[in-house]
């Protein structure tokens, strides 16, 4: 199951897509993520999934991440008389608590943080931006408003405040019974929605941690205007980060979020972090088996840019070709990766090293199997950081990660380039290079002649120490006598 292929795809489970034979249809296809969104279905329903997921790797002996993706609060309006209500543009409408249902002159909103949050002036959009309204007056409990975009609006619809940090933590109730499923069910990606500020990632953390002995890694999804006011300290504090394009793309206008998808691509970049681009990547695949050519450009534009991986939303989970998605997405990127210009982009892109002794060996494996012309980079990591490392440096050639943790292998799947091999720690140096060879040549990336970049660290099995830079050359077959 070799993939041509740096960059990553994830594809989102539902009920398009949850089958044993239609998971593994989407693997073989080129998914190498599968994404649980927990706003929808129930705890049955993904542990069904999980554990089809998981068969399905101990068929094909290759690790496949999970990505348990948070709900997050929603904030949304309540019921109105009827179902549905029309606002004129120039009206005044109200936002209260009151719990009766909404008329076009008032609705339920029942999040006393947002009215704590607001201030005339504040602008607040209903139904994904497509009504929007200016507060004129505001209390503890109500928002006095003028409609300057109107619009049918039905029950339920979402609410966003733009420019406005909310009193509100990432996670409720519903997210932290979800969570705690997540882990105790083998997730290996928790995504973090709605995050506004450093402390949500720190509380999120908090949480993994109370689960004794648990690994699971913390992808960050950037939503909101304001968490981009804390981009470089969100992203220290997560292991990834996804630039969630839809709220981003309600609360900012649309002009700047392709320039704060850079931004994002780049910060991540130059501190080694995964990066996830997401949302309508291939939306009108949702019902037609083609893409339009703006979003194939919208794809390759993000390979083109560095990301770690693309991401399948309903295209993949509601969608009534799933499964040609994900092979177009991967046809996208191959075709992209082979371009001469994206090598040219990559060199030009890339970041000078931290002077730490890992940076400087990552970097030097990059030259080095640049220079030799390598089959590969082997990279021995007990962590991921080793991975992590190299792949910051994007070399031109596929990175082998060979670690003895199911976790970390599957883990890996979501980083650029990584092929992740299960095997046994090494003890010696001898032991290493044998089996840095071996791995090369089973996993169809060298042949005899090829060399090899081998990374590692010293003592063997220890986090964080790669230290150690070797070639090795896959010896020819002895002549017959």
């Amino acid at each position: 199951m070799r993939r041509n292929r740096n960059a990553k795809i994830i594809a989102t489970l539902g009920p398009a897509s949850s089958s044993a034979e239609q998971i593994e249809s989407l693997f073989v296809a080129g998914a190498d993520v599968f994404r649980l969104n927990f706003s929808h279905g129930s705890h049955a329903d993904h542990a069904a999934r999980i554990e089809a997921i998981r068969a399905l790797e101990a068929k094909l002996q290759r690790p496949i991440a999970i990505l348990a993706d948070l709900q997050g609060p929603k904030l949304r309006v309540g019921d109105f008389v009827g179902g549905r209500v029309r606002i004129e543009r120039g009206a005044e409408f109200r936002l209260d608590m009151a719990p009766e249902d909404g008329t076009e002159r008032r609705a339920h909103l029942p999040h006393p943080e947002v009215f704590q949050a607001l201030h005339p002036d504040s602008e607040l959009l209903l139904d994904d931006g497509r009504i929007r309204l200016r507060v004129v007056q505001c209390g503890g409990d109500f928002a006095e408003t003028r409609v300057e975009v109107g619009g049918e609006l039905s029950n339920h619809k979402g609410v966003n405040v733009p420019n406005v940090m909310l009193p509100l933590s990432p996670l409720t109730a519903k997210d932290r019974a979800d969570l705690e499923f997540a882990v105790a069910h083998g997730a290996d990606w928790i995504a973090l929605s709605f995050v506004q500020r450093p402390g949500d990632v720190i509380e999120a953390r908090r949480l993994i941690s109370a689960h004794v002995g648990s690994r699971v890694r913390i992808l960050s999804k950037l939503e909101k205007p304001s968490a981009i006011d804390h981009l470089e300290e969100i992203i220290e504090l997560s292991d990834a980060v996804m630039v969630a394009r839809g709220d981003l793309g309600v609360e900012c206008p649309p002009e700047t979020v392709p320039i704060l998808q850079k931004r994002i691509l780049h910060a991540c970049r130059r501190t080694g972090r995964p990066v996830v681009v997401a949302t309508q990547m291939l939306d009108s695949m949702i019902h037609a088996p083609a893409p339009t050519r703006a979003e194939a450009s919208d794809v390759a534009t993000a390979i083109y840019d560095g990301a770690d991986a693309v991401m399948l939303s309903a295209e993949t989970a509601a969608g009534d070709f799933p499964t040609e998605a994900v092979t177009m997405m991967n046809r996208i990127i191959t075709r992209v990766e082979q371009d001469p210009h994206y090598a040219v982009i990559a060199a030009a892109s890339r970041l000078d090293p931290d002077p730490t002794t890992r940076d400087a060996i990552s970097a030097a494996a990059r030259q080095v199997a640049h220079t030799i012309n390598a089959a590969a980079i082997v990279a021995f990591t007990s962590s991921g950081s080793t991975t992590l490392r190299v792949a910051r440096e994007r070399p031109d050639q596929p990175i082998l990660s060979v670690t003895a943790d199911i976790e970390v292998a599957r883990q890996l799947a979501l980083v650029w380039g990584a092929h992740s091999i299960m095997a046994k720690d090494v003890r010696s140096f001898s032991e290493m290079v044998q089996k840095a060879v071996a791995v090369a040549q089973s996993e169809g990336f060298a042949s005899p002649g090829d060399r090899v970049v081998i990374a590692a660290g010293v003592p063997f099995g220890l986090s964080g120490t790669t230290n150690m830079l070797r070639v090795a050359e896959i010896d020819p077959p002895a002549p017959l006598t």
